[in-house]
């Protein structure tokens, strides 16, 4: 019967040209299944082969585990009963006894010769993938095999994919049979194997598809830095040139367009602006909002945004239809803009000078004219006037070094001022915390100080939420949250 076994193995590892130890892992399995018929309870059957000899041993396992995490006793067996015949046993550990090994000639021959086969086209399968995705080929081209529930089965040499409907360009219609080119998305591993998902509506597919319309790109010459799509309608992607001869833009789109269209063909129809990239952000910005015309741009480096501002006539073609334009340009270059009028920027303009003004009148106890010297030189907050170096202060025509040590002390305190009352509130806010159950009065300031002072605001928290903000581990998050939302429950 070893011998069986082993001639088994090695025909069926040279008909599938799989290795060997696949083989005898899919028969193992299929071994176990049909001895585990035998019970008529849920049991965990193993059986090992020896790969010399071709000798098999049934075995029954009860995974090891301690009182609280014991569940079901034709699985598991309590770490106290394990240790009583194996002293040195651990959790997750097994405990085995014997089976006695059914006849290898009365199993269900077709039903294990299922299971083999099964094993094995999965072994293929996955090494098959494993060869593809080794290649790094993420531009995938195939044919429509069949089309099911509106998503595509896609067939690239051996290798079936699925093309889903929501990765599918908009109003693109497929047939079987239809030659088609994607992005390998992403990998899924199901209980039937590896699935490989493609998209054609990922930006990542655009670039793909100029490297490879444009050689120039494999070669180094030229950088695409950024990309974004509307899928089927319009697209942006941003080049460099690594060499002064090289213009990125008119090499990308190609003699008489050639280039650029063969891009646009594939996507159906979608028309790709081709602009230039810079390290400077704020260019980077107007050559993406291109062709509209920008006036002036003010660039917030906190919230890594940019107003840009742009004549009346301008507005229409920078926003683009249904914000296309600017969707595309902020996606792109990876800034939040926001478009407006020159109007609108004076009046934002004055608003905000309005704003500080009052701030500074109101926490320096200084007159308007004061105030707004300091805001005309470019002082918005408390902490510039505060902390800015003594030099660029005396660099202001208006004040005298006395007048500047002065104001640098209002701001000072002020900020202290401001310090103080918060922490004031946290002190009086965190006794309310500190009447749950498992609440520490570290926590409570941490919580406190991050603006979460009382037990509503902490029961209006999700684990995660908490987990984030204090860095606790989600078994304690919960239980915290669970207590300050006990009074809803009363």
């Amino acid at each position: 019967m070893s011998r069986d076994v082993l001639l088994l193995v090695d025909a069926l590892s040279r008909e599938k040209n799989v290795d060997k130890e696949v083989v005898f892992l899919a028969l193992e399995s299929a071994l176990a299944s049909a001895t585990k018929k035998q019970f008529e309870d849920e049991s965990d059957v193993c059986v090992r082969i020896d790969r010399n000899t071709g000798e098999f041993e049934s075995f029954r396992r009860w995974e090891v585990m301690d009182d609280e995490t014991f569940e079901t006793p034709d699985l598991h067996i309590k770490l106290e009963e394990a240790r009583k015949s194996n002293p040195e046993i651990q959790m997750g550990e097994f405990v085995e006894a014997p089976l006695e090994s059914i006849d290898f000639g009365r199993i269900g021959a077709q039903a294990a010769k299922q299971v083999i086969f099964q094993k094995i086209r999965d072994a293929e399968r996955e090494q098959i993938l494993a060869d593809f995705m080794d290649r790094k080929e993420h531009l995938v081209s195939g044919t429509v095999k069949r089309l099911e529930r509106g998503n595509a089965i896609v067939e690239f040499g051996k290798i079936e994919a699925l093309l889903p409907r929501d990765q599918m360009i908009p109003k693109e219609n497929m047939r079987v049979g239809d030659r088609v080119r994607a992005y390998l998305l992403r990998v899924d591993r199901t209980a039937r194997g590896p699935q490989v998902v493609l998209s054609r509506t990922s930006k990542d597919l655009l670039v793909k598809l100029f490297e490879l319309e444009v050689p120039e790109i494999e070669e180094g010459m030229l950088e695409i830095h950024g990309a974004a799509r509307d899928p089927g309608s319009r697209a942006k992607i941003s080049v460099e040139s690594h060499d002064q001869r090289i213009d990125p833009i008119g090499t990308c789109v190609g003699m008489r367009g050639s280039r650029v269209q063969g891009v646009t063909n594939e996507l159906a129809g979608e028309r790709v602006d081709i602009v230039l990239w810079s390290a400077d952000p704020a260019t980077y910005v107007i050559n993406a909002l291109a062709p509209a015309e920008v006036s002036s741009i003010i660039v917030d480096e906190v919230g890594h945004s940019m107003d840009v501002v742009v004549e009346e006539e301008n507005l229409a073609q920078a926003i683009g239809r249904g914000g296309q334009n600017v969707r595309l340009a902020s996606e792109m270059t990876g800034w939040e803009l926001n478009i407006m009028t020159v109007e609108q920027a004076n009046e934002k303009h004055e608003e905000e000078f309005s704003k500080t003004r009052t701030l500074l009148m109101a926490k320096l106890d200084v007159d308007e004219e004061v105030a707004d010297i300091l805001v005309q030189e470019g002082f918005t907050t408390l902490e510039e006037v505060a902390y800015v170096p003594l030099e660029e202060m005396l660099e202001i025509e208006a004040f005298d070094e006395e007048t500047i040590n002065e104001l640098r002390s209002r701001a000072r305190n002020a900020l202290l001022n401001a310090a103080l009352v918060k922490e004031e509130k946290v002190e009086d806010g965190i006794g309310d915390l500190l009447k749950l159950d498992g609440m520490d009065d570290d926590l409570a300031r941490v919580l406190a100080a991050k603006g979460v002072i009382t037990q509503d605001q902490l029961a209006d928290l999700d684990v995660e939420e908490l987990v984030e903000l204090s860095g606790l581990d989600a078994e304690r998050a919960n239980a915290l949250i669970m207590a300050a939302r006990a009074p809803w429950f009363e």
